[in-house]
């Protein structure tokens, strides 16, 4: 057997998918013809980098027929997804750590996301939905988009949250004018923005609550 790939699936059966490093987990993706150079040089490039690469580029690399390029596509698809669409009426947030650990597959994005994550009394998620996506503008953002919203779902409350792409999550005055808005835009329809989230590489996060943007009387 191909010593990369077996000792790369003794890492995954002894450390879980959480704690095996990205270079072994594609290789027990690629299967036993997996190349150590190969899967090298797709880890280097991170998992953003990864997610990026088109099938074509893909099959550029030694070894990645068809095939492989089609799974490799369709893993990363399901993470995505399964990361995406958790179940919901399981997790709360209670805590801006928490919001940014549920909305952590935005940093993958390269371009800017606005999502919205509904909660009830509980601060349990009953829903997520995309609102907005480009380069955040308080005159593009429609707090009776995102409130009209909220309401179908009988949410109580809001967190907004979005990416940046550069990896810095400090907000920018316009973050600061959006939050202002949909939080006032929140005290009359009676749901209240609960967070603003700014996701940045490496686990990094803004909350504009703690950063005194939302408060409440």
């Amino acid at each position: 057997m191909n010593q990369h790939f077996a000792i790369a699936k003794e890492e995954l059966a002894f450390y879980g998918t959480e704690n095996c490093s990205l270079q072994n987990l594609l290789a027990v993706i690629i299967g036993p013809k997996a190349n150590p150079n190969v899967t090298g040089q797709l880890a280097s490039l991170g998992l953003k980098g990864i997610c990026s690469l088109s099938k074509e580029e893909l099959l550029s690399f030694d070894g990645i027929g068809e095939t492989i390029a089609n799974r490799i596509i369709a893993c990363l698809g399901l993470a995505y997804m399964m990361n995406k669409h958790k179940i919901e009426n399981q997790y709360i947030v209670n805590s801006p750590e928490a919001a940014a650990k549920y909305l952590a597959d935005l940093a993958f994005l390269d371009q800017e996301q606005l999502e919205v994550l509904f909660l009830n009394t509980k601060n349990v998620i009953i829903g997520r939905k995309t609102i907005f996506k480009g380069t955040l503008n308080a005159c593009f953002i429609s707090p009776r988009e995102i409130y009209k919203e909220a309401l179908k779902v009988n949410a109580c409350s809001i967190i907004v949250a979005h990416q940046h792409p550069s990896g810095d999550p400090t907000p920018s005055q316009e973050d600061k004018e959006v939050t202002k808005k949909l939080a006032e835009a929140g005290k009359i329809v009676g749901i209240n923005l609960n967070d603003h989230i700014i996701i940045g590489q490496s686990g990094r996060y803004t909350s504009l609550k703690e950063m005194g943007v939302i408060y409440y009387e």
